[in-house]
């Protein structure tokens, strides 16, 4: 059975290989579509397998919102070069569009969902097959508010998402608060939220400082106490100084503008 032109394009839309592997995959099945995603997606596992020792450290992050819902995807890869490719940007959002209708509640979730027939590992997978990269979903994280805000950073490798305790929020002003989590990478809303672990740590680096400078042992605490307040003020989002302002905190700028965060995620492949 000759191979067309149509079935090639078609079979190329269905999974994003290039055309060649697409008349391989065809000629190999006999014109057999189902047989040939099966090809490509067997190419794909395959090298998949030969490659899991690799670093898949470059990738595509992506945000979007729906309704009262936002989230973030992160697809990784192994070169920026494959990173850029529109055919893998556009499978970033397509999981992402499955993320924002379906709304699971965890990264395996994500996975399980089918898009046009096939799970998303399995399209990644197969992504994987023509490119010749490993491929892995690297992040997904999500919040829910009565108003949510996206953030998508210039290159496609930061992304934030806000949710706010309280509908009708200017966007230009959610987007502000936005563009802080994605400027100063803050840990949690409040000092209330920074894990135990992370606070003990702080308390120690400072005690270990202080008695390294010569103070005394009798106010090394005070000192210790003082810089993680300070270490407080740095890394929770409310109590940080406005990027836009610095002569007032998040928290103030939320309030002057009644739009209060509850939540937020930040994913980003870029070094830090």
């Amino acid at each position: 059975m000759a191979v067309t032109m149509a079935d090639i394009q078609k079979l190329r839309t269905m999974t994003g290989a290039g055309m060649m592997d697409c008349k391989n995959a065809l000629t190999e099945a006999i014109g057999d579509i189902e047989k040939a995603i099966e090809l490509i997606r067997k190419r794909g596992q395959a090298i998949a397998a030969k490659r899991s020792d690799r670093e898949a450290s470059e990738g595509c992050v992506l945000a979007g919102i729906k309704g009262d819902f936002a989230a973030i995807v992160a697809v990784k890869c192994e070169t920026d070069f494959v990173a850029k490719n529109a055919d893998f940007v556009g499978l970033t959002q397509k999981i992402l569009n499955a993320a924002l209708d379906k709304q699971p509640t965890t990264l395996d979730e994500l996975l399980a969902i089918s898009i046009d027939g096939r799970t998303v590992n399995e399209l990644i997978t197969e992504r994987s097959g023509v490119t010749g990269e490993k491929m892995e979903l690297g992040y997904y994280e999500f919040v829910k508010g009565a108003y949510v805000v996206e953030y998508n950073h210039t290159g496609n490798k930061l992304s934030t998402i806000v949710a706010f305790e309280k509908a009708g929020v200017d966007r230009q002003v959610a987007r502000d608060i936005a563009m802080q989590v994605a400027s100063m990478n803050p840990i949690a809303l409040t000092k209330e939220g920074i894990p135990e672990k992370i606070v003990n740590q702080e308390l120690e680096i400072g005690r270990d400082k202080a008695r390294q400078e010569g103070k005394p042992e009798n106010i090394i605490e005070n000192i210790a106490q003082g810089r993680l307040a300070k270490f407080f003020k740095e890394a929770t989002l409310l109590s940080q100084e406005f990027i836009k302002d610095s002569k007032q905190s998040v928290e103030q700028y939320a309030k002057a503008h009644n739009a209060m965060p509850t939540d937020f995620k930040r994913v980003t492949l870029n070094q830090e």
